[in-house]
């Protein structure tokens, strides 16, 4: 997308289910696991760039040494750091004692990070402080293998202030307000609990404190625990967890808004974000891969077994479509699909603005992201140039002189790569006009391809969130081209409420569509409107959750999507433009035709998987409304 948004994080899981010998005589390393790990990430580094971490865990280590490894970094390129920093832990064995090197059981026993399970994860900070303290996994410690806890997961939780309370009622006192403290802690707590109940249970029957910690490791029932532990959970989560004694999970919201895949055999289990990671890290087909159920979780327990197990009972599947559109690597052979059958689906609309006239209509797209989708498009217009043509020379061939037989026969889209995103310019004036003008040349065009005044400019964005990138730079300077009209096109709907599972996009004021349809309420004398949503907003912040509507949706009920899309053109059009500008939109109808299988739409058509979320944009409109630019959950 043109206008920058974080979004996102990213998850890497790695069982190794074989002894590190095994992995030596096979691969030629014992570094396999970290290899491949490294691999997982690198291929997700789309997904965060505010920072990253791994941990690992070691099995079967004696008394006294040191089984859980963890390092985060928060440099420019923090995955590239944390493999420097745990490889140079075998630059000197690699040059005084090569031999060692071979040696998994001396590896093992004496260099950190040579574990048999490993996780790793990727950060994009949508709200809070960017530190290290922030970055996962996180670790909860403990005395007894068993109790101690590491988790790194891509979720947001919309009832923080509900969750915290609920620890604050069994006694625990957390050190910060955040989802991540409480999910950490809410797992830890009833993972304590089945430890204790373990514990007694194996104290009666007569076991002495040796063999219950043994037997505690080999029964601990994960599934139980995060049955517990995630009851009142609302948000949209994949979460990878870590128990000191080498059971592990990995956990999806029972609407499937976050994405987790995986692949296990003999050798591994490995989880991700992304699917195209897991294929290209460990040479996997597609049809190998597969997605953890939503309300289930993927349990690998110490012993190798694998296992998927019900935590939550799953509701209807609204996984994210902005991972479709936007977020997901387009590698992947689905997403691929879908964001060609997103352009492809408006090129009817397209054609129609431009009346047709391909003759003098030229095609581009914005940020790279949005070149899937513009091949879809391009396609949906070759398909009606094939028609015009097959159709032409079946019924009215006998009227063509050779001029015009030549004419239709070279008929196509004129495609040209025009918007070009230059290196990143640095704004060190700080004076707002001097920084504006800076801001204006973030985007270098292609001069010399529009014939002045007389070609239509069609552009395609993936989406459009502020608008402020189109009206500062792009719009700019695609102008100076002198098309006579501009037409930016994207192939997302109209993004008009927050989002609260993990993008950052939380401020009613901060969407376009939403600045759009208060103008044009404003303009029209409907002010009374506004005031009646704020006070349904308002009154509703008092009802539970599960009792909440979204009543912002009555801000926009009295326009068609044309009439907003109409006043976004002339919100993001700026002063001294002499070409016409247009906006098209995807519509919801064609989003949910493109991708089946991921219906989540509710930053389109405020329709919330989860009871939070009505509670979170009625919060964001009072919020706006009363000036207060915090998030809402």
């Amino acid at each position: 997308m043109s206008d920058q948004i974080k979004h996102e994080c990213g998850i890497a899981f790695i069982r190794l289910l074989k002894p590190l010998s095994y992995y030596q005589q096979k691969y030629g390393t014992a570094l396999y696991g970290l290899n491949k790990l490294y691999l997982l990430m690198e291929k997700q580094h789309n997904r965060g760039q505010d920072g990253a971490g791994i941990a690992t865990i070691k099995l079967d280590m004696k008394p006294g040494s040191r089984y859980i490894s963890r390092y985060r970094s928060m440099a420019s390129n923090a995955v590239a750091d944390i493999f420097e920093y745990v490889q140079n832990k075998f630059v000197d064995i690699q040059e005084n004692t090569p031999e060692l090197m071979q040696d998994t059981e001396w590896l093992k026993n004496n260099v950190s990070f040579i574990g048999e399970v490993l996780l790793g994860h990727l950060r994009y900070g949508t709200h809070g402080k960017n530190s290290i303290e922030n970055c996962h996994p996180f670790l909860r410690q403990n005395n007894w293998m068993t109790r101690n806890l590491v988790i790194a997961g891509n979720f947001n939780m919309t009832n923080v202030d509900e969750l915290l309370e609920q620890l604050y009622e069994l006694g625990q006192h957390p050190k910060e307000k955040a989802d991540t403290v409480t999910v950490l802690e809410k797992i830890g707590h009833f993972l304590d609990d089945e430890n204790q109940e373990l514990f007694d249970q194996y104290k009666k029957e007569g076991h002495d404190n040796v063999a219950i910690t043994q037997k505690i490791a080999e029964h601990l029932d994960i599934a139980n625990i995060l049955r517990r532990s995630a009851k009142t959970w609302d948000g949209g989560y994949s979460i990878c967890g870590m128990v000191g004694n080498g059971d592990s999970f990995i956990m999806r919201d029972p609407a499937g808004i976050r994405p987790a895949y995986y692949y296990y055999d003999d050798e591994i289990v490995v989880a991700a974000s992304e699917r195209p990671a897991l294929q290209t890290a460990f040479n996997i087909q597609y049809k190998d891969v597969k997605e953890i159920d939503p309300g289930h979780a993927l349990i690998i327990k110490k012993n190798g077994e694998v296992s998927m197990e019900q935590f939550r009972e799953p509701t209807e599947r609204l996984s994210c479509s902005f991972e479709r559109i936007y977020f997901s690597k387009g590698s992947d052979v689905e997403i691929y699909r879908e964001r060609k059958q997103l352009g492809r689906l408006l090129s009817d609309k397209i054609l129609k603005a431009v009346n047709y006239d391909l003759k003098n209509t030229v095609f581009s797209f914005i940020p790279n992201t949005a070149e899937v989708a513009f091949f879809g498009m391009v396609d949906g217009v070759q398909r009606y140039v094939r028609n015009l043509q097959k159709e032409t020379l079946l019924h009215k061939k006998e009227q063509l002189n050779d001029e015009q037989l030549d004419e239709l026969l070279s008929l196509a889209p004129r495609v040209e790569k025009l918007a070009v995103k230059d290196v990143k310019l640095r704004t060190f004036i700080t004076q707002d006009a001097d920084r504006s003008e800076m801001v204006a040349h973030v985007y270098d065009t292609t001069y010399g391809i529009i014939n002045n005044h007389q070609d239509t400019l069609v552009a395609l964005d993936d989406s459009i969130v502020r608008g402020t990138t189109l009206k500062q730079s792009i719009i700019k300077i695609v102008d100076r081209l002198h098309p006579k009209k501009i037409i930016i096109v994207s192939s997302a709907p109209q993004i008009r409420y927050p989002d609260c599972y993990g993008i950052d996009m939380s401020r009613m004021g901060q969407f376009v569509a939403f600045d759009a349809a208060i103008q044009l309420l404003t303009e029209r004398g409907m002010w009374q409107v506004i005031e009646d949503v704020y006070t349904k907003c308002k009154a509703s912040l008092l009802l539970p959750k599960e009792e909440i509507v979204n009543h912002v949706k009555d801000i926009y009920k009295p326009f068609t999507p044309e009439e907003i899309s109409a006043k976004i053109a002339q919100i993001i059009t700026p002063k001294g433009t002499v070409a016409e500008v247009e906006v098209i939109y995807q519509s919801l109808e064609n989003l949910h035709e493109a991708c089946p299988k991921n219906k989540g739409d509710w930053y389109f058509s405020g329709n919330y998987p989860t009871p939070g979320g009505n509670k979170v944009v009625n919060k964001a409109f009072v919020n706006w409304k009363e000036g207060n630019n915090q998030r809402a959950y």
